[in-house]
């Protein structure tokens, strides 16, 4: 249920009517557009009355059920398109982003030497596994809180934001420095998890599980926003289907559709949905042309030697050729790409306002 707040409402009203609606045991979600605010109830919302809120409400314009069971992740709750701030690099509504770096973080030399190149192809943010799911309980698992370490020594050589995957909710202290947490595909239903990322009010990548529907992958994100954060970024990364050529099935409908349905930014894994070196590079165009809001790539200095996933990484050089020819597509699709226009963070308030393209931010709620 959402009740759209008449324009001009100050913000003690809007704390006042936001006091009311928790006093009655319902958690809300808050979203401030150009025009309206809107302030969503997530809970069991059947016995509240909206023309009774309506009417004895000044400020509430109008209300609305939502008919989905996902309420904080739904546009109708959120109207605008938003933008997450991943370490200073927006992430939505037109603004268009590249996370590049190795499946696993495997020496010091290595997670630099592709930092370094990355950055100087255009990368935005530095991706790389410190801890590894894998099928095989023999293969590589990463280098744990050493590779937090090492992500971070590339951070501070290249001034990288760094997206890196926990595997559960023990290590998150381990993250404190990371700027962006991802939830990887094996753990897009470990609920508590979800739950865990959401109270710890930092960005959150979010992967479609290799056999969910768009509507489960929709609900997990909706477990990260009702615990309060709303910074969070969905990934497709490929199902698996009959096909086995590919590694999964990168579907790209997925994209549009998720877009109509939540106003969150959507990016893909080109890499991932392949598995092949050689498909990576057409897919990320196709995201692009679908209207992904940014894609994300692994690269290794020398996939034949990568400890894990070399088959799908591009080389340093490979990249660089790819991110040339991606600058151009992204200006066609009338995206802004790269442009570090946020400062600092948001950490007083949930909402920040960007120049030009951006309409709605959401941001830290805590």
């Amino acid at each position: 249920m959402v009740f759209v707040l008449k324009p001009g409402v100050s913000q003690r009203e809007i704390d006042r009517f936001v006091a009311l609606i928790e006093s009655r045991g319902f958690k809300t979600f808050i979203s401030i557009g150009t025009e309206h605010t809107v302030v969503c109830l997530i809970g069991n919302t059947a016995a509240i009355d909206i023309d009774s809120v309506v009417q004895t409400n000044d400020i509430v314009e109008y209300g609305k059920r939502v008919t989905e069971p996902y309420k904080a992740v739904n546009r109708t709750a959120h109207p605008e398109d938003t933008i997450v701030n991943g370490g200073g690099v927006p992430i939505g509504a037109g603004m268009f982003q590249v996370i590049a770096g190795p499946c696993s973080v495997e020496s010091e030399e290595q997670i630099i030497e592709v930092a370094r190149s990355v950055k100087a192809a255009g990368a935005t943010l530095l991706r790389g596994g410190a801890f590894k799911p894998r099928t095989s309980p023999y293969a590589f698992m990463g280098l744990g809180a050493d590779g937090l370490k090492l992500l971070l020594a590339a951070k501070k050589e290249t001034g990288l934001p760094v997206v890196t995957e926990v595997m559960n909710q023990t290590q998150l202290p381990l993250f404190e420095e990371i700027d962006v947490i991802q939830v990887g595909a094996r753990n897009m239903q470990n609920f508590d998890l979800l739950r865990e990322v959401g109270r710890c009010r930092k960005p959150v990548l979010l992967k479609r599980g290799l056999a969910n529907t768009l509507e489960e992958l929709l609900m997990s994100a909706e477990y990260i926003m009702s615990e309060g954060n709303s910074q969070v970024i969905l990934c497709e990364r490929g199902i698996r289907t009959f096909e086995t050529y590919t590694r999964n099935t990168l579907d790209l409908s997925a994209v549009p559709l998720l877009k109509q349905k939540s106003h969150l930014p959507v990016i893909v894994d080109p890499s991932h949905a392949a598995g092949i070196q050689v498909l990576v590079a057409p897919l990320a165009r196709a995201a692009i042309a679908v209207g992904s809001d940014g894609l994300m790539i692994e690269t290794h200095n020398d996939p034949a030697r990568a400890l894990c996933d070399g088959a799908q990484s591009l080389n340093l050089v490979q990249f660089a050729g790819l991110m040339d020819d991606l600058k151009r597509r992204i200006a066609f699709e009338g995206k802004q790409f790269g442009d570090q226009v946020i400062q600092g963070g948001n950490p007083g308030g949930r909402f920040l306002r960007l120049p030009k393209i951006a309409k709605s931010v959401i941001f830290n709620n805590g």
